[in-house]
């Protein structure tokens, strides 16, 4: 059957700030109670190295502590040890949670709201970490997070283009060196992707405009990621994906990659491993300029160091 080790404690009655602090340490593992001072983990669970560390501090105050091997004889008993572990109440208070915060997405704003999907993916990643034995419960909260998440991107791109239809037309490089390029203020995801794309691999000369319409745009510069752009979403592709293949750079495996990163985080579909890293970066970035252009400036590192990943790798 399942190997666990216990952790068998009897902690000195005075102290009470000792008694606190293993309260918190073994809180953290999510680990199950057999019984008063009698605490259990699955052997191969990540938080079961902080026994070790919660016997020491209860030694060091003078109690007792010992860490023990448990094997269950019969399915039964290994059956009561998981429910020990049973995350299926927590779960449901996320799951409410999350689904309040969807009912009430248009009254929090866009910062808000995404401040709020961000903390229920992190609540879900907690919970996750100490859910040794996941079941339907987990699965309606992925569900309930990714509702969330899909909302909050949905009220985010009500002023995204319309992707138009067709094929992506190729462009003449030498009719787009030491241009003005225009797209909308407050540039995130994908803007700054092609902003860099642009400036990096397409016109090394190139200006930026920030409008706030797509009127407004300056009647000789080069406008992407609005609608009427020259350059903007085509099909399924975001302005970056466009870019791309506008300028015949698909075939750099590393720019592929960071489009696929820039398309996620755009658009949704298939998830990309770096691009919860490459978004929370950007939102530092987002959240500490005091100015587009210093934005882009900033952002523009990030980029280069993504890129000279994926060359390396």
């Amino acid at each position: 059957m399942s190997t666990f080790s216990a952790l068998v404690l009897s902690l000195p009655t005075r102290n009470s700030t000792v008694r606190m602090r293993v309260w918190r340490a073994l809180k953290g593992t999510g680990c199950g109670v057999l019984r008063d001072g009698v605490y259990l983990l699955p052997r191969d669970a990540s938080t079961v190295a902080v026994f070790p560390e919660v016997e020491e501090q209860v030694r060091s105050a003078n109690g007792f502590a010992m860490i023990v091997d448990l094997d269950f004889k019969t399915s039964q008993q290994l059956d009561h040890a998981r429910t020990l572990f049973d995350r299926s109440s927590e779960y449901g208070t996320l799951v409410a949670r999350v689904r309040g915060t969807k009912a009430s997405l248009a009254k929090l704003g866009k910062r808000k709201a995404e401040t709020a999907s961000r903390r229920a993916q992190r609540s879900l990643d907690e919970l996750a970490a100490i859910d040794f034995f996941p079941g339907e419960a987990k699965s309606q909260a992925e569900e309930a997070v990714q509702a969330l998440q899909g909302e909050v991107r949905r009220l985010d791109s009500q002023d995204e283009p319309h992707a138009l239809r067709g094929k992506v037309r190729r462009a003449k490089p030498g009719k787009y060196r030491g241009r003005v390029w225009a797209t909308r203020k407050s540039p995130w995801i994908d803007r700054l992707a092609s902003a860099w794309l642009i400036k990096r691999f397409i016109d090394k000369d190139a200006r930026f405009e920030w409008i706030d319409a797509p009127r407004n745009c300056p009647k000789n510069a080069v406008g992407f990621d609005f609608d009427g752009a020259e350059f903007t979403h085509v099909g399924s592709r975001v302005t970056f994906e466009v870019l791309l293949a506008s300028f015949g750079l698909e075939a750099d495996a590393a720019l592929a990659s960071i489009g696929s990163a820039v398309h996620y985080l755009d658009s949704g579909g298939i998830p990309v491993a770096d691009a919860r890293g490459l978004e929370t970066v950007l939102r530092g970035i987002t959240e500490k300029a005091r100015s587009d252009d210093e934005r882009i400036s900033k952002a523009f590192g990030v980029f280069d160091y993504f890129y000279a990943a994926y060359r390396s790798s």
